[in-house]
């Protein structure tokens, strides 16, 4: 079955005439797979990262490892530069990446289990990136991510001006 807000973004993305990537970390490759549901996303979905590591990120997007060191993988300046680094190692103009604790462990006081960051990164304009504090086990924290993920895509694609 084809999630909703993938429907609305094939519209967006077909109308827009714009392709779009992922790099995911927690979420595991689940957005892309949402995408490719649907008959005909080659039309407009370029290419989906899954980066699990931080080595993963740093050699296939380019994430500075001092990014690693200094704010960790779970943080916004990470993807922040995993969204950029999509779109430079793609034809994508719009991408999302995500990076997260799922759980059950790996949670900190400052990162607890559900702490999931996300940017959007749309040619031509600023970056976007927000923090999500998703509640539920490891199923629902990443379900919650995918459709976080999916409704950003939708906003930047209608801001799109390609």
């Amino acid at each position: 079955m084809v999630h909703p807000l993938v429907e609305r973004l094939a519209t967006i993305a077909t109308e827009k005439g714009i392709r779009i990537c992922t790099a995911e970390s927690c979420t595991g490759g689940w957005v892309a797979q949402e995408i490719t549901e649907i008959a005909g996303s080659s039309e407009w979905f370029e290419a989906g990262f899954v980066t699990y590591s931080n080595e993963a990120k740093h050699t296939m997007l380019g994430v500075p490892e001092t990014l690693f060191i200094s704010d960790g993988a779970v943080s916004e300046p990470v993807v922040r530069a995993m969204a950029q680094g999509a779109i430079e190692h793609s034809r994508a103009q719009l991408s999302v990446s995500i990076s997260g604790v799922a759980g059950p462990g790996g949670g900190s006081e400052e990162k607890p289990v559900g702490t999931v960051w996300m940017a959007w990164h749309l040619t031509g304009h600023e970056t976007v990136a927000e923090r999500f504090l998703f509640s539920g086990d490891r199923h629902q924290v990443r379900q919650q991510a995918v459709s976080k993920a999916l409704e950003g895509l939708i906003n930047q694609a209608l801001k799109s001006t390609v």
